[in-house]
């Protein structure tokens, strides 16, 4: 090869590979635009930055709407002060303080005024405000205040003063009303059903006397039951960890769409401020009374006169041959639920055509009903299932008969006691006296029941909510008439067995209110607690009423037993 070839061969190579690499990039380039340009990817957005803007924008815009809405409430009360009488609440952390200053020979005596403070939502133009009770009641005692001062959101100087125009206890409610030489600025009601966990909300009022004091947070929780028992059946909070304090009782709490959804009310905490979790009486019970107080002055309830629990219990219901119910512990001597034939056992299936599974349901329906109207209602006895017309009662009334027992008494002089066993607990049998009187105020077939004398701190029993003094009828239906007879029903259970105890318990001089106890047996009872977990000693939660300085605290309980 001549040098002129040699020379043109490594040229000719080099413009055969550029060519080679032009070709396959022109192919690789119109690929990616040609998936550039399918479809899928036209139907895509460019995904955009949140704004903070926009959030700050929605609470400002609700703050500004609400907070006109919105007033503070001075209380003053004349409390009169001896070295025996005036005490700080059982519960209180200031206890021992006026104890101490009270009950002292060099204490004070007299009269002293005593303030407080809280919050309102003007619901009507003409001047009606809606708060809690307790902001216009006196603490520690169940009467209202002396005087109320209301200051309008923006006005400090101006003084109104209020009258209350009525009250409800159950709900924790109350309206006062202040003359208005012109309209005011009034909130409206939203709908507290409608509200989600995770939808964000503003609390308004007046902490430590701040008016016009705005904070964020969401709806934490619905439905929450932290009172329990009788006091709390007609309270059903909303949870939310906008910051609520002392003096923020009786405010709104608003969602976004500037409605108030709730009245705040309380707060869960261990040092008596905030700690993020607050409570507020939904706008839909709200309504209810608020409706009831101005039309007629009060709220009048339905009952039909049972007591019962209201924990869903699953080995309860399943001994009793059902899956739902609510099962009667107690009724009323001439009460309706009497006179129409319920008996305490019967388990309420079914009222007016629907089915009751909770205890909320049950107490819902009939406190709603009218009074003097009847309720078809569905329960089991014995295994079979009947029907009866309740009229519904005034709720007030039948109550009342229940408040009035005495102090319970137990008997005493029983005989043979028996070892705890796996229940947890020894018994003795009672006297033929004792036994004789049981029948006749229970209305029994037979003598019968064993008195509970001791009931070991961390056992079954225990666990279950059996107490010292109570007397045990029944254990899975078979009636149980001397100690011999418990001890030998109770060889039979094994871990795992669900155990229903029937027993009558001490309401006053000769007198018993029966309830059913059931649970299902852990697989260890020495050393463990209810349903097979090592008891937690927990801790002491304290819930505050938000409405008065110093805040009045007292902690959860442990039965939740319903009137009806």
């Amino acid at each position: 090869m001549s040098t002129k070839g040699r020379k043109v061969l490594p040229a000719f190579v080099i413009l055969v590979t550029l060519g080679i690499g032009i070709m396959i990039g022109t192919v690789v380039s119109h690929g990616v635009r040609a998936a550039k340009t399918s479809p899928a990817a036209m139907d895509a957005k460019p995904l955009p930055a949140p704004s903070p803007a926009e959030l700050s924008n929605s609470f400002a815009q609700v703050a500004g709407q609400l907070a006109p809405a919105v007033v503070n409430i001075n209380t003053e009360s004349t409390v009169r002060a001896s070295r025996r009488r005036f005490h700080a609440p059982d519960d209180s952390p200031f206890g021992d303080f006026f104890d101490k200053f009270f009950d002292s020979p060099g204490a004070p005596q007299g009269d002293f005024r005593q303030q407080s403070l809280g919050s309102g939502v003007i619901l009507s133009p003409s001047g009606y405000i809606l708060t809690n009770y307790h902001v216009v009641s006196q603490s520690g005692e169940d009467k209202l205040v002396d005087k109320i001062i209301v200051y309008l959101s923006g006005d400090d100087a101006t003084k109104h003063p209020a009258k209350v125009m009525g009250f409800d206890r159950e709900t924790d409610l109350a309206i006062v009303k202040i003359a208005a030489d012109q309209p005011l600025a009034a909130a409206s009601l939203g709908d507290s059903d409608t509200m989600r966990v995770g939808d964000w909300v503003l609390a308004i009022g007046s902490p430590f006397g701040l008016d016009s004091t705005v904070t964020a947070g969401i709806v934490s929780a619905k439905g929450r039951d932290i009172e329990g028992g009788v006091e709390g059946q007609f309270k059903r909070f909303i949870q939310t960890d906008a910051a609520i304090n002392p003096g923020n009782s009786g405010g709104p709490l608003v969602n976004l769409a500037g409605q108030v959804i709730g009245i705040n009310t309380a707060i869960a905490t261990q040092r008596g401020t905030y700690d993020g979790v607050g409570f507020a009486i939904p706008s839909n019970t709200a309504r209810k009374v608020y409706n009831a107080l101005i039309t007629s002055g009060s709220v009048r309830r339905g009952a039909i006169g049972v007591q019962f629990y209201s924990a869903n219990n699953p080995a309860l219901l399943r001994s009793f041959g059902t899956d739902h119910g609510i099962v009667i512990n107690v009724v009323e001597p001439g009460s309706p639920a009497e006179r129409a034939g319920l008996k305490y056992g019967d388990v309420i299936v079914n009222v007016d055509g629907k089915p009751i599974r909770t205890a909320d349901q049950l107490v819902s329906i009939v406190s709603e009903t009218e009074i003097g109207k009847k309720l078809h209602m569905e329960y089991l006895r014995d295994g079979k299932r009947l029907t009866a017309e309740v009229e519904v009662g005034d709720r007030s009334k039948i109550v009342a008969e229940f408040e009035n027992a005495p102090p319970s008494a137990q008997p005493a002089g029983a005989r043979e006691e028996q070892s705890s066993g796996i229940l947890g607990l020894s018994v003795k049998s009672l006297t033929h006296d004792q036994a004789q009187d049981l029948t006749d105020r229970l209305h029994l077939d037979k003598q019968q029941g064993v008195l509970v004398m001791n009931v070991q701190t961390s056992g079954f029993a225990a666990d279950l909510g059996v107490h010292h003094g109570d007397i045990i009828l029944s254990i899975n239906h078979h009636p149980v008439n001397s100690a011999e007879d418990f001890d030998r029903l109770q060889s039979t259970f094994k871990s795992g067995t669900d155990v229903l105890l029937l027993i009558a318990r001490g309401s006053g001089p000769h007198a018993y209110t029966t309830l059913f106890l059931a649970d299902r047996l852990p697989a260890i009872t020495a050393t463990l607690g209810r349903g097979g977990c090592i008891p937690n000693p927990g801790v002491a939660l304290a819930v505050t009423r938000c409405g008065k300085t110093p805040g009045h605290c007292h902690s959860e309980r442990s039965e939740e037993s319903r009137q009806l």
